[in-house]
């Protein structure tokens, strides 16, 4: 039985400087925008990646020619425009999609729902056709409905494999792991907090009573860490005073879960990442829980584990909400022309 614990592949210091190599092919769409470029970037600085394809609607070629310049071994080419998407597609092992609106002060990830469920849906055909084995790793918002978007039109392809289809939650991973170690004088980087659930508001739970190491929070200030854990994206909304969104964070989360994913694509044993994917954890048909990766994507969910009371009121409270942004993305699908 795998520990529960295992510490996921996680730093980025690790990723970048680990001499381990293969020959991955990993496509960005919407590598121009405020995720995708510094996403690319991190990409590009990884010995993992051997090829890396960059798509977006505009700026594409710039940017490729931007990041072909450092002096690391992936071959980066830039795509433009819905004509040259399958091209950018083709052959890709791994594609992750940060393309879509951000966030601005004000808006719910609702409020993204009808702009980016398109563009999510557009993206994922044209992954049925030109590469259906990839690993998908969606980051576009709202998290909780795009998932079920990508999937529900892999199904009409009749090449969904639920074992490849990702939504990346590892942004809340990441700040869990350093509001728990600010708030108790620890090295971030050996902090780990399972987050389950969803990737918006309330459907965010982070386990804290899973931590390792161990932490133990007053019930006042475990719940004003929950909330903020749950907030965080919110937080920088604001203060980026209408600027935009976590972008410079989640592209960290995004190359993370990415490199944790060629890592057991890779062959290595052991490595675990949270995110939002098909589930019988629950009564949600998809849910957030640590998840062993393999070669083949996931090869064990871990589930939930023990949770504290509080953290099964917070899945309870959860459940509504997430099966509501579930269906809008079935919906959505089931709609459209």
């Amino acid at each position: 039985m795998f520990s529960r614990i295992v510490r996921p592949t996680a730093t980025l210091a690790r990723s970048l400087s680990t001499s381990s190599q293969n020959n991955a092919k990993v496509a960005v769409l919407g590598a121009a925008g405020g995720i995708g470029q510094p996403l690319s970037l991190l990409l590009k600085n990884s010995p993992l990646v051997s090829e890396l394809s960059l798509y977006d609607i505009a700026h594409t070629p710039g940017v490729a020619a931007d990041l072909s310049h450092i002096e690391t071994r992936a071959h980066v080419t830039g795509y433009i425009g819905a004509d040259q998407l399958g091209a950018a597609l083709k052959g890709c092992e791994v594609v992750v999609i940060p393309a879509g609106v951000p966030r601005k002060p004000g808006m719910t990830r609702d409020d993204l729902f009808n702009t980016n469920a398109t563009i999510v849906a557009t993206l994922a055909d044209a992954c049925a056709r030109h590469c259906p084995q990839a690993m998908i790793c969606i980051i576009s918002n709202p998290v909780n409905s795009t998932i079920p978007i990508t999937s529900e039109v892999m199904k009409k392809h009749g090449v969904y494999n639920p074992n490849r289809v990702f939504g990346v939650t590892t942004l809340d991973i990441v700040r869990a792991n350093t509001f728990v170690a600010e708030l108790k004088g620890l090295d971030p980087a050996r902090v780990n907090v399972p987050v389950v659930g969803g990737h918006a508001g309330k459907t965010i739970i982070p386990l804290i009573s899973q931590c390792t190491p161990k932490v133990e929070f007053p019930a006042d200030q475990l719940s004003a860490l929950t909330g903020r854990i749950q907030e965080a994206g919110t937080e920088v909304v604001k203060a980026k005073a209408g600027a935009g969104s976590a972008t410079l964070s989640m592209a960290y989360a995004g190359a993370r879960f990415t490199f944790s994913l060629l890592d057991a694509m890779n062959g290595k044993e052991g490595v675990v990442e949270c995110a939002f994917v098909r589930s019988e954890e629950t009564e949600c048909k998809y849910f957030s829980t640590p998840l062993l990766l393999g070669k083949n994507g996931i090869e064990k969910n871990l589930g939930l584990g023990k949770l504290s009371a509080f953290e099964e009121k917070l899945v309870a409270e959860a459940m509504d909400e997430l099966k509501g942004s579930i269906k809008k993305g079935e919906d959505f699908v089931s709609n459209m022309k």
